[in-house]
């Protein structure tokens, strides 16, 4: 039987498979650590491929800083972690599809490459703005231990060594970059082929983060550089200017592909619309029925109902040929007036606009979309007048951003996701709108300050602020609803995972420091503690299974026996599994099958299980751990 590999995806080992599959001359071997050949890239023989042209030099343009390629391989890299499930921290545990993931999100996004790989369908990020003193991680950027800790001396809950860029850094910038750039590769990789990406900066990287966007989603894909008016008033005490907004950076993973909702109509914006000739179709608005620059073969000479002979203004011409000019005309669609003199106009009926919303623009106003104060007061509010959270953005604003290119059924990914505003607005925006739009929340369980409101209300680090403010906000939603929501299908519930070091034992001994007492140790492979459910989400994340689907757990013959997803997946860890467990299993014909490697005293037992399965469920994929 098979073994599973209990770590993350090798980016680089997928990302060869890729080239080989299109350039299979660019393929060559090297040797890897351990010594043995491994399948590489002759990057010289690639790029020849790829140009027309002989290759000679060095010169490109890029964009680049100190650090990029360690982040490149920072993002491929493989790790040998899991998320483990935490019941108690979670809500409605057993029906909910949201999810809430605590730990570092550079690690969550290579745990998450094989569950969501294009399942996500929005993606809306507030990253540190590197400010100096406001973003925290543990990348590795090649600091020796001591001087590491010496000039940061932090900690987070778990022993894990984390790293605040100060504008004192050397490399201030550089360090940021890498920190965005390998997440954004990561990122890209779960966008669906018609998802889309919004980022929240200011003026401190806006300049690197574009061009750091334009590389990892391409120039081609860049959708809009949106300026949201944060602040309504000026700060006077500031020397040069009063900063009154902050950017949202769109990308799409494909922009062909990419579907703009539009905004929502407003009831002012319908207003504009009425029905002076009292057209069967309903309200109606003139626009304009001219275009420019001209096109010659649009431009014609057209006599309105009173007989006056009109030409479009000079360097414009007319919207439509003289042909369809006059199947418009036949149809009602053209407006001179009401007495028939006026430059012919088109007729918009508002009805058939309904279908569709307004086409955004690219400065969001805050009489729109929400200001900071306003986020600052509404979080404040829900938290009993407690400021629990600095700067939280509006849950309107992200929900613009997640109407604008979310169906109702999509993925709403944030991995920087703080006080969990996004959340909120994807609860909000499906209790308007009575969709089941699901959330992945991601965030450092990074502690909260000691003289802090939030410590102070029991809030010890930043992720029990966001789970609370779940849990209050969809209180919130439900009340407001006065009943006119489907308690039932309006998911307010959210399973917690941890980020935590595999469920399998590290062994790293040599022949000669074995003992008995060490082997009696090392007869199992599964870490101390561990669990049943740890051991089944470990799989799931492995063999590519969303973390948010039901199961179902039976006793059979004193084994557990687990169910994921009517079949999806059937585990069973206990030791010494008796053949009519495994039979029972079988029968039941489920695509994957798991077990503990352990459960099974020796070869001709292993054996056996393979025959039953060859036998009653030959199309069962099974694995052991």
């Amino acid at each position: 039987m098979e073994k599973m590999r209990m770590e993350s995806v090798d980016m680089t080992e997928k990302n060869i498979e890729k080239i080989e599959s299109l350039f299979p001359n660019c393929i060559t071997e090297a040797l890897d650590e351990n010594g043995k050949l491994k399948k590489a890239i002759n990057f010289e023989t690639l790029k020849q491929i790829l140009s027309n042209e002989i290759i000679a030099g060095d010169e490109a343009y890029e964009f680049t800083w100190v650090g990029k390629k360690a982040a490149i391989v920072e993002a491929n890299k493989p790790i040998r972690k899991t998320l483990r499930p935490c019941k108690e921290k979670s809500v409605n545990w057993n029906n909910t599809e949201n999810l809430y993931i605590e730990g570092d999100n550079l690690e969550v996004l290579k745990l998450l490459q094989e569950s969501y790989l294009g399942k996500v369908d929005v993606i809306y990020i507030d990253p540190p703005y590197n400010t100096g003193n406001d973003f925290i991680y543990n990348d590795d950027f090649k600091l020796s231990s001591e001087e590491y800790i010496e000039a940061n001396n932090e900690l987070d809950e778990d022993g894990n060594r984390l790293f605040k860029n100060t504008d004192s850094n050397g490399r201030f910038h550089s360090d940021w970059c890498s920190m965005i750039y390998s997440r954004l590769l990561l990122s890209r990789n779960l966008l669906s082929d018609n998802g889309v990406i919004f980022i929240s900066i200011d003026d401190n990287e806006q300049e690197n983060l574009k061009k750091i966007c334009d590389e990892v989603f391409g120039e081609n894909n860049f959708l809009a550089q949106i300026i949201w008016e944060r602040a309504y008033a000026p700060i006077n005490l500031k020397k040069h200017f009063s900063r009154s907004h902050d950017f949202i950076l769109c990308y799409a993973k494909n922009e062909t592909l990419a579907i703009n909702n539009g905004i929502k109509r407003s009831e002012e914006a319908d207003n504009r619309y009425s029905n002076p000739d009292n057209d069967s179709r309903g309200d109606w608005k003139a626009d304009n029925f001219s275009v420019g620059p001209a096109v010659e073969s649009n431009i014609y000479p057209i006599t309105t109902p009173s007989g006056r002979i009109v030409e479009p203004p000079a360097g414009r011409s007319w919207l439509v040929s003289e042909k369809v000019f006059l199947e418009k005309v036949k149809d009602n669609r053209i407006w001179f007036g009401t007495d028939g003199n006026s430059v012919p106009s088109m007729k918009r009926f508002l009805n058939e606009l309904k279908k569709i919303g307004i086409t955004p623009m690219t400065i969001w106003k805050y009489k729109e979309v929400g200001h900071s104060q306003d986020a600052s007061k509404a979080l404040k509010e829900l938290f009993d007048d407690r400021k629990i959270f600095d700067y939280p953005k509006p849950v309107t604003l992200i929900k613009r951003c997640i109407e604008l290119y979310s169906k109702k059924d999509s993925v709403i990914l944030d991995f920087f996701s703080g006080s969990a505003t996004t959340a909120h607005a994807v609860m909000q925006l499906n209790a308007e709108d009575g969709g089941h739009r699901k959330y992945i929340m991601v965030q450092l369980a990074e502690k909260t300050d000691e003289n802090s409101d939030s410590y102070k209300s029991g809030f010890k680090n930043i992720c029990e602020i966001g789970e609370e403010r779940i849990i209050r906000a969809s209180k919130k939603i439900v009340e407001a609803c006065n009943g006119n929501i489907d308690i039932n299908n309006f998911d307010t519930g959210f399973r917690v995972f941890k980020l935590d070091d595999s469920n399998m034992t590290d062994v790293f001994y040599s022949v000669d420091d074995y003992s008995q007492g060490l082997l009696s140790n090392l007869e199992s492979n599964i870490k101390a503690g561990r669990n049943d459910l740890d051991l089944l989400f470990g799989c799931l994340l492995e063999w590519g299974l969303p973390l948010s689907l039901p199961y179902n757990s039976e006793e059979i013959e004193g084994c557990t026996v687990h169910n994921y997803n009517n079949g999806d997946l059937v585990a069973c860890f206990n030791e010494n599994i008796p053949d009519s467990v495994i039979k029972y299993i079988a029968k039941q014909q489920p695509l994957r099958a798991v077990f503990r490697d352990s459960s099974f005293a020796n070869s001709p037992s292993k054996i056996n299980v393979g025959e039953i399965f060859k036998s009653l469920a030959p199309d069962t994929r099974v694995k052991v751990i």
